[in-house]
C-alpha cells in the first residue's frame, strides 16, 4: 500500500488485513513505523495494530522500520513479532531510503538486532539491489554474498534478498540463490522479487527451484517502493504464487476460501497502482 498516494481510510485497511489473517499465511507485513513524510500512507500503523482481530490468528506480524526510534515504537506493540529493515547493496538507494550511508545503517541493524533478542522478537533484513543496480553502483553476487556475512556476524538470523526495481532475470534469480543459500545454512534466506506480470512466475520458479522457501508476495501484486528510481514495479503476487506452488504440490496448507475473498476484496477496496 505504501506506494500509493490517496490515502487509504484505516478502517479499510484493518478490515483487509483482518481478511488476510484468515488465510494461514506465516507473516502479514501489516505497515511501517517510519517517518510519516516520507511514507504517509503508513502513519496510522499504531491504529492499524489496535484494530486487528487477532484472535485465534495463527500468522505472525511485521513491520518496517527504518530507524531504532521506529523500531522502540514498534517494539511497543506486544503483536508485533517481527521486524524488517531495508538495508541496499547500492549507497545511492540507501541514502534515498533511509538517509543513511550503508556503514550508518549496518549500525543501526546492529542496534536493532540487540533490540529484538532483547524483546524475543526476529528481525528480518531485506538486502535491496540484490539482483543488480540500476544506479551505477558496484554490484556482484560476490559482493550480495559479503554483505550477508557482515549481517551474519552481529547475528541477523533472516534476510530477504530484494529485488526492489525489478531488474532479475531468472537465470540472476537462480544464480544468486545457488550462490548463497549453500553459503548460509543456518540462515533464513528469502526472496523479495519486485516483478511484471509476465515475468512474475519464471522469477518464483527460478528461486524455488534453486531452494529458496522464503517467499515475500502481495495480493494482485500490489505496491512497489516510492523510494525506487522509476515507475513502481509491483510485488510478486500472491495468486502468482500460489499458482507455482499448486502446481508442485508444494503448497502449505492454507484456507483457500478466506484467499479467494481476499484478492477480490483487494479489486474492490484498494485503488490499484
Amino acid at each position: 500500500m505504501q506506494g500509493i498516494a490517496e490515502f487509504i481510510p484505516t478502517e479499510t485497511k484493518i478490515s483487509y488485513i483482518n481478511q488476510l489473517i484468515k488465510i494461514g499465511f506465516d507473516t502479514i507485513d501489516v505497515g511501517s513505523f517510519v517517518s510519516p513524510k516520507a511514507i504517509p500512507q503508513m502513519r496510522d500503523t499504531a491504529e492499524v495494530l489496535r484494530g486487528l482481530d487477532l484472535h485465534q490468528a495463527n500468522s505472525k506480524l511485521l513491520v518496517i522500520v527504518a530507524n531504532v526510534r521506529g523500531a522502540l515504537d514498534a517494539l511497543d506493540f506486544d503483536e508485533v513479532a517481527t521486524l524488517g529493515f531495508p538495508l541496499s547493496l547500492s549507497e545511492t538507494f540507501q541514502q534515498r531510503n533511509t538517509n543513511k550511508s550503508i556503514e550508518e545503517a549496518i549500525k543501526v541493524v546492529d542496534r536493532i538486532n540487540d533490540l529484538c533478542e532483547q524483546s524475543y522478537r526476529k528481525l528480518v533484513v531485506y538486502l535491496s539491489m540484490g539482483f543488480g543496480n540500476p544506479y551505477g553502483d558496484a554490484y556482484s553476487p560476490e559482493l550480495l554474498t559479503e554483505f550477508t556475512e557482515k549481517l551474519q556476524e552481529i547475528g541477523v538470523q533472516r534476510v530477504a534478498l530484494a529485488d526492489t526495481v525489478g531488474t532479475a532475470t531468472p537465470s540472476m534469480v537462480k544464480e544468486v540463490f545457488e550462490m548463497v543459500l549453500p553459503a548460509f545454512p543456518e540462515m533464513e534466506i528469502g526472496a523479495h522479487l519486485h516483478a511484471t506480470p509476465q515475468d512474475a512466475y519464471a522469477l518464483v520458479k527460478a528461486a524455488y527451484e534453486a531452494g529458496c522457501r522464503r517467499f515475500d508476495s502481495a495480493m494482485g501484486g500490489l505496491g512497489g517502493c516510492p523510494m525506487a528510481k522509476d515507475s513502481l514495479t509491483g510485488n510478486i503476487s500472491t495468486e502468482t504464487l500460489v499458482e507455482y506452488l499448486m502446481s508442485i504440490d508444494a503448497l502449505p496448507e492454507m484456507n483457500m476460501e478466506a484467499l479467494a475473498i481476499a484478492s477480490e476484496r483487494r479489486r474492490i477496496l484498494l485503488p490499484s497502482n
